[in-house]
């Protein structure tokens, strides 16, 4: 195919004509920039009903976007599989984790059995293409059974 649409083209500049492209290449698209994801370690709550508690917030460093939506799962490991029990998300503003601009999941706990607990974090830039990773907390032992 590209052989044929070179041949026309020559073909048609050697006659006089011109030749428009077939496709245009897209212009470059912008990536995130340079932003940090967070989120504290799994822990019991201070407030009551007893629950286990995390939270996650992001940094902006550099490049385009103010606003991201920022979800997060709260996972507990039953055997060798990791399951995500509550989940929650926030459209938030960069910040350093303070209450405005952090986003909370939370799951009552049923029992005070010892469990491995994790959370699992996405920062997804509002109105700006981002990569799908997703960021895990380090697992912790909490008194926490569900």
């Amino acid at each position: 195919m590209r052989t044929f649409l070179t041949s026309t083209a020559l073909t048609a500049a050697l006659l006089g004509g011109s030749v428009a492209p077939a496709t245009a290449a897209p212009p470059a698209a912008k990536g995130p920039g340079v932003f940090v994801t967070n989120g504290d370690r799994v822990h019991i709550s201070s407030t009551p009903p007893r629950t286990a508690s995390a939270h996650a917030w992001w940094t902006h460093v550099s490049g385009p976007g103010t606003k991201a939506k920022v979800t997060i799962w709260l996972q507990m490991k039953s055997g060798k599989k990791w399951h995500s029990v509550a989940r929650n998300a926030k459209n938030l503003k960069s910040g350093n984790g303070g209450s405005a601009r952090r986003v909370v999941a939370r799951k009552k706990c049923a029992n005070r059995s010892t469990r491995q607990w994790r959370t699992k974090i996405d920062v997804d830039l509002i109105g700006v293409a981002d990569s799908p990773e997703k960021v895990y907390t380090k697992p912790v032992t909490v008194k926490c059974g569900v």
